[in-house]
């Protein structure tokens, strides 16, 4: 398939034409949740990026495989392989079976996920369900000398693998520098090497979630589970590998080297990751008290929230930066969003009253051409909606007899809207501006209507003064009043 999509890679730090391996299928995996508490809104920022590549490359008529795991083992508290389970302490913490504890989040995500109107991806595997994988995939890299075993655990030879493999690839970080910020082992820690990291993990007594392998009783690390769902489901190489740029410096740094370990082959051609949240400035982090949680951002109850917002004010919100930036929330940040989410819905709400003109003052085909060109400059969501905002001002300037468009310009018009608001940026009219206010100012017009064919012009103006004054501006044309929200 001919496409001039361009994405940024992190792996060679540069942009890169979009050549899918087996074209027209595209194969996507992104590092989904770790299922142990509620998703905060550095996921949602992560999966909602995701979901616009996602959709836009379905758009672009790819058949896209996307897979998105789900963890539900083997992460401990520490990125070193140190801790305890985090599974297992939020189920003693609240009385709970680990797997309750996996279902319970694991619903919660997918609960807040389809708030925010996100397509669910093609395959959505577990930890859990694929250990037989993991040990298997174990098996293959110790065979070829690059893991070793010790009491019972499994342990990746970050040393050996980087005598002949570039192990900082994706960081382009020196390996002495990583030696020398790596604390020395203690005589605790049976790894042979400051930077080894566990494969599998044996199981001690009051550990719960524990499977047989040929090693011990135990359970896998945490980055090999993405290394071998990601083969089984998309091959051993494939296109697209994506999640927040947290991951890279560990978790996907230790996935390249364990899956090149196995493979000999780099997993995966393009890596893409998001850029971190901010709260007025400040890093986003539970720690630092300025940490919401979706339902806390929708409902306004966080003290830092002067109002709650709607998710696809919010949806819109992320969208308004790309992915590959620092987004900083903010109460006047947030109020922007809302008003200029709201402002497109009203304008799409125009364009059945549009009334077509033999002449044309617009240049519509250019739009739509910027429209594209934004996208294929590696997803750059916030010029697609600075486009889509001249659109906003045609539909108003068309809808006040300011500007003309023929029928075949309204065509190209909601052709666009279609597109790129609901098909690319995944945003939807929130049901209740769509149903329950529309239902209620049509009432109050026909009220007005009424009144005015009494030739009781008092009340008629009365009601349109009071509706301009909650937002809604009225307009009389000869065959009927059509109403829109003032921006």
């Amino acid at each position: 398939m001919e496409t001039n999509l361009i994405i940024y890679n992190t792996l060679t730090r540069k942009k890169e034409s979009f050549k899918p391996q087996h074209p027209p299928l595209v194969g996507m995996y992104v590092c989904g949740p770790t299922v142990y508490s509620d998703v905060h809104l550095g996921n949602c920022r992560t999966f909602i990026s995701f979901d616009l590549v996602y959709r836009y490359l379905l758009h672009l008529g790819y058949q896209v495989r996307y897979v998105r795991n789900i963890t539900d083992a083997g992460h401990l508290e520490g990125d070193r392989d140190e801790g305890d389970d985090k599974f297992a302490k939020k189920a003693k913490l609240e009385k709970l079976e680990p797997m309750e504890i996996v279902q319970k989040y694991t619903v919660g995500f997918h609960d807040v996920m389809r708030l925010f109107n996100t397509i669910p991806p093609s395959i959505e595997p577990t930890a859990t369900g694929h250990i037989s994988e993991q040990i298997e995939m174990i098996k293959q890299i110790m065979n070829y000398g690059f893991a070793y075993e010790i009491n019972g655990s499994v342990y990746f030879d970050v040393e050996k693998y980087s005598k002949t493999s570039n192990y900082t690839i994706l960081t382009n970080r020196q390996l002495d520098d990583l030696l020398v910020n790596t604390r020395e082992l203690s005589g605790q820690d049976e790894k042979k090497g400051r930077l080894d990291f566990a494969l599998w993990i044996k199981a001690k007594t009051e550990h719960i979630m524990r499977w047989p392998s040929p090693w011990s009783v135990g359970f896998p690390g945490w980055h090999i589970e993405c290394s071998a769902m990601s083969s089984k489901y998309l091959g051993d190489s494939f296109d697209i590998h994506g999640g927040g740029m947290d991951l890279a410096a560990t978790h996907h740094t230790n996935e390249i080297a364990q899956s090149e370990a196995c493979n000999h082959k780099q997993p995966a051609k393009y890596w893409m990751h998001t850029n971190m949240l901010t709260v007025n400035g400040t890093r986003m982090s539970k720690s630092a008290g300025n940490g919401f949680l979706p339902m806390e951002l929708f409902t306004g109850d966080h003290p830092l929230l002067k109002k709650g917002y709607s998710p696809m004010t919010v949806r819109f919100f992320m969208l308004q930066a790309h992915y590959r930036s620092t987004l900083d929330f903010s109460n006047e940040a947030l109020d922007a969003s809302d008003k200029g989410y709201k402002r497109l819905m009203n304008a799409i709400g125009l364009i059945d009253k549009l009334k077509p003109s033999t002449k044309s003052d617009l240049d519509i085909h250019s739009i739509r051409a910027r429209c594209y060109a934004a996208m294929n400059d590696d997803f750059n969501s916030p010029i697609l909606i600075a486009e889509l905002f001249e659109i906003v001002r045609i539909i108003n300037s068309v809808y006040d007899s300011k500007m003309h468009a023929t029928e075949a310009d309204l065509v190209v018009i909601k052709k666009l809207i279609q597109d790129f608001i609901f098909d690319v940026l995944g945003l939807k009219e929130e049901e209740h501006q769509a149903n329950d206010m529309g239902k209620v100012v049509d009432w109050i017009i026909q009220l007005r209507t009424e009144a005015k064919a009494n030739h009781d012009y008092a009340t008629s103006d009365k009601i349109r003064i009071g509706l301009q004054s909650l937002g809604i501006q009225l307009k009389d044309t000869k065959e009927e009043t059509t109403w829109s929200k003032i921006n």
